[in-house]
Order: C-alpha cells, then sequence, then structure tokens
C-alpha cells in the first residue's frame, strides 16, 4: 500500500508560510496606499523594531520615539520597497539608519576614531579577533547582560549590538558609521573587554543554584 501523502504542510511549516502571505500581502496593500495594511505592518514589525531601537540607545522613552520614527520613516519610504531582500531586513536597516541620525543629531560620537585607531597593548586582538566571545555566552543573567550593554559607550555599543546581537558584517558596519573595517573591529574588541570586566561581579547562573 503507498504511503499517504498529507493533503498540507506540517503546522509549523504551514503557519510560516501563512505568516509569509499574511505580511507580502498587507505590504502591497500599504504600497498602494491601505493605511489599515500599513497598520498591520507595524502590528508585525513594532516589537522587533523597538528591541532594536532599545538596543542601541539604551533607554526605553528614547526607544519608543525611535520606533515611532522608523515607521513614520516607513509610511514615506515604503513605495520604494522593490524586493531586492526580505521586507523585514529592509525595515531593519531603515530603523538602524534612523537610531545612527538620532545619534549625529544629538551630537553623540558613535565611535572615536582616534581611540580605534591605536589600541592600548593589552587590548590588541588576537588571532581570533571578531570571533564570539564564549565566556558571554549563556553563563549570566540576562538582564545583568542588558544592563552592562547600556552601560557601554554609545561608539562601543551601537557596534557590539550591530555584530554581535543585530549580525552585521563589519564591512556592513563599516559602511553604515563611515570608517574603517578596521575601526569597527577595535571597538568591538574593545566593547567585548568592557562587558567582560562589568559582569565580572555578576554570579554566574550555575552559582547562584
Amino acid at each position: 500500500m503507498a504511503p499517504q501523502v498529507p493533503d498540507s504542510p506540517p503546522a509549523p511549516i504551514a503557519s510560516a508560510v501563512s505568516s509569509h502571505s499574511v505580511e507580502a500581502d498587507a505590504l502591497t496593500r500599504a504600497q498602494a496606499g491601505d493605511h489599515q495594511a500599513f497598520a498591520q505592518l507595524y502590528s508585525l514589525h513594532k516589537r522587533r523594531i523597538y528591541s532594536l531601537c532599545l538596543r542601541m540607545v539604551g533607554n526605553i522613552a528614547a526607544a519608543e520615539d525611535l520606533t515611532q520614527e522608523a515607521f513614520l520613516q516607513l509610511h514615506r519610504k515604503i513605495a520604494t520597497f522593490r524586493g531586492d531582500s526580505a521586507f523585514s531586513t529592509w525595515l531593519h536597516r531603515l530603523a538602524v539608519n534612523v537610531v545612527l541620525m538620532h545619534l549625529r543629531r544629538k551630537g553623540l560620537q558613535v565611535i572615536s576614531l582616534d581611540e580605534a585607531m591605536e589600541p592600548a597593548a593589552e587590548e590588541r586582538p588576537g588571532r581570533n579577533f571578531g570571533a564570539p566571545d564564549l565566556t558571554l555566552a549563556g553563563t549570566i543573567d540576562r538582564l545583568a547582560l542588558q544592563r552592562a550593554i547600556d552601560n557601554l559607550p554609545a561608539g562601543y555599543r551601537i557596534i557590539f549590538v550591530l555584530h554581535d546581537i543585530e549580525g552585521y558584517e563589519h564591512n556592513e558596519i563599516a559602511s553604515m558609521l563611515d570608517c574603517s573595517i578596521g575601526n569597527s573591529k577595535s571597538q568591538l574588541h574593545k566593547a567585548r573587554l568592557k562587558l567582560r570586566d562589568a559582569l565580572r561581579g555578576f554570579p554566574r547562573k550555575e552559582e547562584r543554584r
């Protein structure tokens, strides 16, 4: 007896396909000027964009304002989306640019080029420069880590968030921040050192049990 072929894909796959089709439909209608469809896109993506803004600026009120600004920019520019990348990726990049413009308007130095050019001897990167810092992975309380990230200087925090959390490559970060790839790597290395120092006083999860 031949095996039966299911009439529909398994639930997780069907759910993912359904979610994608909902977004695609809302996007098409929003680009045509449908305000309800735009509200649907806002509902689908607002949490992720807020989370991104909060990580980058470390301030709840500023993150809320920047989330609204990102969606205002989306409303103005949504017709320019051509589908060269996933919509979520395009929106993510738009939100990053909104945050960076905010930092520049406030006169905050996103990165210090002079400092990055000549890192201190003890901070010079090793061969595994740019690799994930395994000493920070899964060993400390998430709240403690977020607090430590929030307390990083703006330049370090931005590059740490973009690279280690959001997954951008150093060449992409260098393009965003108008700096060299070497400067981006140096700032990331220093950010990790500062985080390690800041987290040294927090007990690891297994030590608290």
